[in-house]
């Protein structure tokens, strides 16, 4: 079957990709070279929304680019789907990235339990021009929500046993000339961080703890002089640190599958060699994510642990579309969809396995 789309297989005139500030395969290649090279032949020329103008970095968001390859977190693009945009998933990553519960360092907070009757921060709603909108741009609301929710449920509570305090983590006036980079929050700079993720109101008292994740969260934390209480990469039930990098979706629109379906195997196969590569070359991969994930070398040691550059390989295995069912579950429960949806439907294996087979046969 792919073997038949790849016939019917026509040049686009550009290929974008979107990843967020972690490490994946994609970035890798970026920064290599290795994705431009793919594509130089044919002058067809391969572009990232992190370097793009503001309004076009939108698309990061609402997945409105037919040729985009998007690598991000799963909270906008399940938004997407659910509000109507034709994406396909064509892959899932798996990468520990640091999701802690930040706080201050005389609170006696040092496990899941130590939270019941605290206060914990809760970012409000984005404000956001499309009402439908403000659902998936939520995503330190989303986050913070489903980080909670993990670390409570694996010491037997729920949120009746907290109290959530709504704090101003808000991102304002999404895209437009002269703003920030929509696409990377990790561009608004450490202090937008801090008030983003509300390390700012634990560092002032005003709430007991709040979640934070990735490398730049890490700094940013050291900085505030607050500590990790609660580390849930370290809780044993893989399923309490499903958010919304874990696990983190590849995405592309019915048209790059239906038009240009070769070029989305190369684009995935030369990510795939990417992935070989890390797993050998960890020095220079951690040189690569300092500027990838905005954080400091002890920062991205810290928040990504020793192994990660061995697991960057996407895949569609049943464990992976099992947590991100459960992803789906938790984010309508929360009323982060417009609507609700099939994941089966969203599912299409055949690029990711071709560009397994192209790699097997180049090697």
């Amino acid at each position: 079957m792919a073997t038949h789309a790849a016939n019917r297989s026509s040049a686009p005139e550009e290929i974008w990709f979107t990843r967020c500030p972690v490490p994946t395969a994609t970035g890798l290649a970026y920064k290599l070279g290795w994705l431009g090279d793919e594509f130089a032949a044919e002058s067809i020329p391969v572009r990232t929304l992190q370097e793009s103008t503001p309004e076009i970095a939108l698309r990061h968001y609402d997945h409105r680019l037919p040729t985009l390859i998007r690598e991000g977190g799963n909270i906008l693009a399940f938004a997407a789907r659910a509000q109507g945009e034709p994406t396909k998933l064509v892959g899932l990553t798996w990468i520990e990235e640091s999701q802690v519960i930040l706080v201050r360092p005389d609170s006696g907070i040092t496990q899941p339990a130590h939270l019941k009757g605290k206060r914990l921060a809760l970012p409000g709603w984005t404000d956001h021009e499309i009402p439908s909108h403000i659902r998936g741009t939520s995503i330190a609301r989303g986050m913070s929500l489903l980080g909670y929710n993990g670390a409570l449920h694996s010491a037997g509570l729920t949120f009746d046993d907290v109290d959530l305090v709504e704090v101003d983590g808000t991102i304002r006036n999404i895209g437009g000339a002269g703003r920030d980079n929509p696409a990377d929050p990790a561009s608004r700079g450490r202090g937008g961080l801090n008030r983003l993720w509300a390390i700012d109101a634990l560092a002032a008292g005003t709430v007991d703890a709040v979640y934070v994740k990735g490398a730049s969260a890490l700094d940013g934390a050291r900085e505030a002089g607050v500590i990790v209480g609660i580390d849930l990469d370290a809780l044993p039930d893989k399923s309490a640190r499903v958010n919304n990098g874990t696990p983190r979706p590849i995405t592309v629109h019915q048209s790059l599958i239906d038009n240009h379906f070769d070029y989305l195997v190369r684009f995935l196969e030369t990510t795939l060699r990417a992935a070989d590569w890390a797993a050998l070359n960890v020095a220079k991969v951690h040189e690569i994510l300092q500027f990838e994930t905005r954080g400091s070398v002890e920062a991205v040691t810290q928040a990504y642990g020793a192994d990660f550059h061995k697991t960057l390989h996407p895949t569609l295995d049943a464990e992976r579309l099992a947590l991100f069912d459960q992803q789906k579950k938790a984010l309508g429960l929360f009323g982060f969809l417009e609507r609700d949806f099939a994941l089966s439907d969203w599912v299409d294996p055949r690029p990711l396995e071709a560009a397994y087979e192209r790699l097997e046969r180049s090697r």
